[in-house]
């Protein structure tokens, strides 16, 4: 019989429509201004008694607290008003001191049966929900002298297998000089070393005793180098982002020397800073012996003591070789590192400890800093940036057995430190340091001027549709505009459920896809007016109308769905925000305008002779 559906195929568009309408209702419960207090390092520790004094003092700022939420690592305090979060993140701050981390944050209000359900609102992009924006400077200086040092290393190591003797080994700007006892060490050395290293300029030293070399990069290699500091720093930078779970994080390249950085829904700046800007780096070094020649041993402190070792300047290996690393506890329970090396990294290590036991190895921690000050130039204050690093021993071992690809460090202070450190190794190190050229908090308010007018185009867009069809198409106008709305519904749906996130340009591939949406619809019902001329039955010509429209409606959004997977794969940002909504949005008009209106229609005129369609 025409015109009508089996059970199954109604209680199937029946579910999708249920689900759909379960996992959109999220979004009908915006997100709660809040102020977070967590420790800045350390475990977290805030009384009650000093908990109930801040309240006091919000309360007494005519500050209105909507609730506090406590838990092991933070405290939440919700407000009812977003502009009082400024005001409340200053006043605790002030009273908190550094010891405390206080950020400005966005509280789910999901009620509890929605979230047993593992439903969730959709993610908003940095433009309406506000975030965290860094302008990075790469250290270029210092990736010039780190490639040179490791270099240098690798040169002593070259001579001391072929027994060439050397004097001393130093490091400026772009060159590696050495000093030899006579020429002719020199001139052997040099041929060793060009065999590994051709792309240095060599260049002999003239020396009251003895005689130098001279290596410098060229400017081919120091433009290699500087371009792979960049990269590597790009890739690391968005290991670590990923490590923290942002959504649609946006991490690319600006210039020859800096990194653009924005987290989407971060207002935690210090704590996005510790991660994303930390310089961190592992190095495994043998302790030198007392019979050590000075020129190849450095001392360094021990963290958060007043103990020194000397160690050799030659490194086993770096973070840059840990292929994975997990925080855990030891048997007295304090925090380590859980270390797995890469292939190389195991060889090295197992090579270096197979032939010292009974030696003593040291993981020193480097860190690369800065100090601002303000100086006045030209009558004008101008900050000026000065690099430092520090070095320091957090854990000194005797070798009992050769070491394979899995260890641990132990010597950490608390759980935190022991999770960045871990974080940090398995995002990969930097090439080089960098430096926050400029941050910025992106606040919620901005957020909420975007999505009202967003949401006002989505209005002004849907009104204009709904009023169109209903005065072209009467009844089955009434229909289309109700696929129109489960249309909508569905498509918050899904892009909840996927993880995707809400940006401008996705409101406009929303408002697109609503004028979209209906495209179908029209081709339906003017391919029904025309079978009907033809003089065909109502019910032929809603059968016809359906099946002969079939194959255009889906060939056009095949061809347009093919364009945003496109856009998707190649874009970035923006570009790949209205992508999705795009394409999302084609799939679900697609079910709407075919399955969801035809089963209305069924319903309506599937089961009675009709004379006359208003349509």
């Amino acid at each position: 019989m025409l015109n009508r559906y089996p059970l199954w195929k109604y209680l199937l568009i029946l579910l999708v429509l249920l689900v759909g309408l379960i996992y959109s209702l999220p979004n009908l419960f915006p997100e709660d201004p809040a102020v977070q207090i967590s420790s800045d390092g350390g475990d977290f520790s805030l009384d009650e008694r000093r908990l109930n004094s801040l309240e006091s003092s919000l309360t007494d700022a005519d500050i209105d607290i909507q609730s506090i939420e406590r838990d092991a690592k933070s405290v939440l305090i919700r407000l009812h008003n977003a502009d009082d979060q400024i005001l409340a993140r200053d006043m605790l701050s002030e009273t908190l001191g550094d010891d405390y981390v206080v950020a400005l944050n966005l509280a789910e209000s999901t009620p509890g049966w929605l979230k047993s359900l593992s439903a969730s609102p959709m993610t908003l992009g940095l433009d309406l929900r506000g975030g965290v924006h860094f302008l990075l400077e790469v250290d270029m200086k210092a990736a010039l002298t780190q490639r040179l040092e490791v270099n240098a290393s690798a040169m002593r190591e070259t001579l001391r297998d072929e027994r060439i003797r050397y004097r001393n080994t130093e490091v400026q700007e772009r060159s590696i000089h050495m000093d030899f006892m006579n020429a002719e060490d020199r001139d052997e050395a040099r041929s060793l070393i060009r065999r590994d290293f051709p792309d240095l300029d060599y260049r002999d030293l003239e020396r009251e005793r003895g005689a130098g070399l001279a290596m410098t990069l060229t400017d081919t290699a120091v433009q290699e180098i500087q371009d792979y500091a960049v990269n590597q720093n790009l890739t690391t930078l968005r290991n670590r982002v990923n490590e923290l779970g942002v959504a649609e994080p946006l991490v690319q390249r600006q210039g020859p020397a800096r990194i653009v950085v924005e987290l989407p829904g971060v207002q935690d700046t210090a704590a996005a800073k510790r991660i994303v800007g930390a310089t961190a780096n592992l190095e495994f070094r043998l302790e030198a012996r007392p019979d050590t020649p000075q020129a190849e041993t450095e001392s360094y402190d021990f963290r958060n003591t007043e103990r020194t070792a000397t160690l050799m300047r030659d490194v086993i290996i770096t973070g840059d070789s840990v292929s994975n690393a997990n925080r855990s506890f030891d048997e007295n329970g304090r925090p380590q590192v859980n270390i797995n090396l890469d292939g190389t990294g195991g060889t090295l290590m197992n090579r270096s400890t197979r032939t010292n036991i009974g030696r003593n190895m040291a993981v020193l921690f480097i860190e690369h800093k800065t100090r601002d000050r303000t100086v006045m130039e030209d009558g004008k204050e101008t900050t000026v940036r000065t690099p430092y690093t520090e070095r320091s021993i957090i854990s000194l071992a005797t070798i009992q057995s050769a070491l394979g690809n899995s260890f641990r460090i132990t010597g950490l202070e608390s759980p935190t430190e022991a999770a960045d450190l871990a974080l940090l190794l398995r995002s990969g190190s930097l090439a080089a340091p960098i430096y926050f050229a400029q941050e910025r908090t992106i606040g919620p308010s901005l957020g909420e001027k975007n999505i009202e007018r967003g949401i006002l185009s989505v209005q002004i867009g849907l009104l204009l549709v709904v009023a169109f069809m209903l005065i072209r198409y009467k009844v089955f106008g009434v229909i289309a505009n109700l696929a129109l709305g489960f249309n909508l519904v569905l498509l918050v749906a899904a892009m909840s459920l996927l993880g995707a996130t809400l940006t401008l340009p996705g409101i406009a591939g929303i408002v697109l896809t609503l004028g979209m949406a209906v495209d179908a619809n029209v081709l339906i019902f003017e391919r029904i007016r025309e079978e009907m001329r033809t003089g065909l039955s109502a019910q032929q010509a809603i059968h016809a109308g359906y099946e002969r429209a079939f194959t255009s409606i889906v060939d056009a959004n095949i061809t347009t769905l093919l364009v945003a997977l496109i856009l998707f794969s190649i874009g970035t940002g923006p570009v790949k925000g209205f992508a999705v909504t795009l394409s999302l949005g084609i799939l679900t008009s697609l079910f709407t305008s075919l399955m969801v209106t035809r089963s209305m229609v069924n319903l309506c005129y599937g089961r009675k002779p009709v004379k006359k369609l208003w349509i």
